[in-house]
């Protein structure tokens, strides 16, 4: 029954103090352990829960920066933040409870508060790109230029930036070797230089 008149007092202001915060945690934890089974309690996966946190357009990282420092200075148990790209005023807080959410993104400034219902995992899936596979590329490879207007051509690889996802190729048929920047995923080794 406290639970519920918190809650309604949380509602009606736009955002809750950190000590009402604290008390529904507290309740939420006493409500979600069973005194009968502990052991039960302890074999079970952790259940987590999306929650979609609304912040200024264009202040996304911002905000997760803020986000991500306020659950690490608090010790808040918030698992992940998540911003899928081109998605634009939404930012994604994954916890156990609703609670947890709120305390890590009170007070954080471009924040405007969390979304009152859940979302569910498969509405943002598509948003989510997969973890990247390491490309063995070396320099002096040789390789194919794969898309672009040099399509086709062979190239010799001269440099590797793995921070942008570039490299500087120079063509093996031109006359004058003059140097171009590429995608990685624009060429496809054939053979190393060794």
């Amino acid at each position: 029954m406290e639970w519920l008149i918190m809650e309604e007092n949380i509602l009606k202001k736009n955002k809750p103090g950190e000590e009402e915060l604290m008390k529904i945690k507290e309740l939420d934890e006493q409500n979600s352990k069973p005194d009968e089974q502990p052991e039960k309690k302890e074999q079970s996966a952790i259940k987590t829960h999306l929650y979609a946190l609304r912040v200024t357009a264009n202040r996304e990282d911002q905000v997760m920066t803020f986000v991500a420092s306020n659950v690490d200075r608090k010790k808040i148990d918030v698992h992940s933040v998540i911003r899928p790209h081109g998605m634009r005023g939404y930012i994604f807080l994954e916890s156990e409870t609703r609670a947890d959410a709120e305390q890590a993104a009170y007070g954080v400034p471009y924040a405007r508060g969390i979304l009152p219902n859940e979302i569910d995992y498969k509405e943002i899936e598509h948003m989510l790109e997969q973890v990247k596979k390491e490309v063995n590329i070396q320099k002096n490879d040789i390789a194919e230029i794969i898309s672009g207007p040099f399509k086709r051509e062979k190239c010799k690889i001269s440099r590797i930036d793995k921070g942008k996802e570039e490299v500087v190729v120079e063509l093996l048929d031109a006359a004058v070797p003059i140097p171009i920047t590429l995608k990685m995923d624009a060429i496809k080794v054939i053979r190393r230089d060794e």
